[in-house]
């Protein structure tokens, strides 16, 4: 059912310019008699251009799970104080990134820093296409600046990985039988007040036949901490099955897949000049305020209509 409500909308948003493109027909023929018409047939044609162009585009979320929610982890690199600070800017650029598009943002986890920042972050991003419009943003961010934790102010560079999972469905997409996963539960660490300390309400959940573990422990509550768990971990063993397909379609074409983090997809420049270069599109601007306050439209556009490309 969800399939075909999604199906209906796309079918639903290409009706819209054939009927104008129908109308666009009539007033050419009454155009015959009456040049007055011309003017507006030339709007109308500018207008359904315009609109062919955002359908185009949309044509990007061909992905199997591009309609769906995404999952997004954030978690600092090697750097201590630094990294952990820059995960955390990013954190907030998404959020904001999510507050501009109109998606619903819900931080589901944090692991704080130790002096600042955080380790790790996970966040629900919610709405139509999240996961399509997230999956540029998935590889290693680079942060270039002069630090504020250093007193000699030296310049440092930061490295955070954004992975980016669309939501699973549950049993849609895959089943947890409930033999295959061990919870263990423990004080929440951190901030969160005495409660938070004195029970033992985070949740840790481990996937006995992949060796999965994921916990939570930014609840109160110990069973809505259990839920975020497997939501997360749902979502971890979809992209699991995921990477298993194009490891299987890359070996049958002879591609070479490459682990680790690799390299970074994009950097962002703070000094001694400002930019942020997106490396795989060439996309770059010097406004790295807006960049970090949320202003990403141009980096995802770039890169999405970059794999339509590749795609055709």
């Amino acid at each position: 059912m969800r399939r075909l409500a999604e199906l209906t909308r796309v079918v639903q948003r290409w009706r819209g310019p054939e009927k104008k493109l129908a109308d666009i027909a009539e007033l050419a023929a009454l155009s015959e008699e009456d040049e007055s018409l011309q003017a507006e047939i030339e709007k109308e044609l500018d207008g359904l251009a315009s609109q062919l162009d955002e359908l185009e585009f949309q044509l990007s979320f061909s992905g199997e799970y591009d309609s769906r929610n995404a999952i997004l982890a954030i978690h600092a690199g090697a750097g201590g104080t630094e990294s952990q600070d820059w995960a955390e800017m990013l954190m907030r650029m998404y959020l904001r990134w999510a507050e501009r598009q109109g998606f619903k943002a819900e931080v589901l986890d944090t692991s704080p820093g130790d002096e600042a920042g955080v380790k790790s972050t996970v966040i629900a991003v919610s709405g139509e296409y999240a996961a399509g419009y997230l999956k540029s943003e998935h590889g290693v961010h680079r942060l270039v600046r002069l630090s504020p934790f250093d007193a000699d102010h030296a310049r440092h560079t930061s490295f955070a990985l954004v992975e980016v999972l669309p939501e699973a469905e549950e049993d849609a997409d895959l089943v947890i039988s409930p033999e295959d996963i061990k919870v263990d539960t423990f004080r929440s660490s951190g901030p969160g007040g005495q409660h938070m300390q004195k029970t033992s309400s985070a949740v840790r959940v481990t996937h006995l036949p992949t060796g999965l573990v994921v916990t939570s422990q930014s609840e109160r509550s110990q069973h809505m901490n259990k839920d975020i768990a497997l939501k997360i971990l749902r979502a971890r063993l979809l992209e699991m099955e995921l990477e298993k397909r194009e490891e299987e379609k890359a070996r049958l074409k002879g591609k070479h897949i490459e682990a680790g983090w690799g390299n970074q997809i994009r950097s962002y420049v703070l000094h001694p000049y400002r930019l942020v270069k997106d490396h795989r599109t060439g996309y770059e601007t010097s406004n790295t305020e807006a960049v970090l306050d949320g202003e990403l439209e141009g980096f995802i556009n770039a890169y999405l209509r970059s794999i339509m490309g590749k795609e055709a």
